[in-house]
Order: C-alpha cells, then sequence, then structure tokens
C-alpha cells in the first residue's frame, strides 16, 4: 500500500467517525494498514526479527499519522477561517487541560 493510500484511510476513518460509523468499522478500516505478514530474514535470530518486523510496521504507521496531521491541518485551517470566537490554539489547550486533568485522578 502505497503512502498516499495509507494517507486516503486515515481520512476515510475520520469521515467515517464524524458520519457516525461504528468504532469497529473505523478500527477495521485503519487496521488494513499494518501489514498480515512480515518478511524476516532466515535464521533471524530474536533480535533481528524485531527489528524487521518494527521497520515493517513504522511505515505504514508514519504514513497513517502524516494522513491524519493533514486531515487535522486542513480542518484547522478552515475552522480558524471560520471567524468563530475560539481558534485551534485554544481548543488545544484545552483538550490538553482537560488530558492532563483526567491523569492526576
Amino acid at each position: 500500500m502505497t503512502d498516499n493510500e495509507i494517507q486516503l484511510k486515515a481520512i476515510a476513518a475520520l469521515t467515517a467517525l464524524r458520519s457516525g460509523a461504528d468504532s469497529e468499522f473505523v478500527s477495521n478500516l485503519l487496521g488494513e494498514v499494518v501489514p498480515s505478514e512480515f518478511v524476516v530474514p532466515v535464521g533471524a535470530g530474536v533480535e533481528e526479527t524485531g527489528l524487521a518486523v518494527l521497520r515493517q510496521v513504522s511505515h505504514p504507521l508514519n504514513a497513517l499519522v502524516n494522513g491524519f496531521i493533514l486531515a487535522f491541518d486542513v480542518v484547522a485551517t478552515a475552522l480558524d477561517g471560520a471567524g468563530l470566537d475560539t481558534d485551534t490554539e485554544e481548543l488545544l489547550q484545552a483538550l490538553a487541560l482537560s488530558l492532563a486533568a483526567e491523569d492526576t485522578d
């Protein structure tokens, strides 16, 4: 799967979630980017096997995160241009404070 296809999966997952799709559907959609099989060198030891799998998982997950970041940036830019009383930075700060407060409970 190409980086572009993976980024499209991220956008599709966000769109599905916002349109009311159940979390299992969204989870399955995102799960499609993770390889179901891994290539490991013959005779590889534990460390080499782990690194091979990590390399093969990290690339699609990186592309997925980039897709989420791209989608967020587009939505945040639209929100900031909408002339509302609050901007994206304020929303993110409020979310961070809320999460930090949950962490101390």
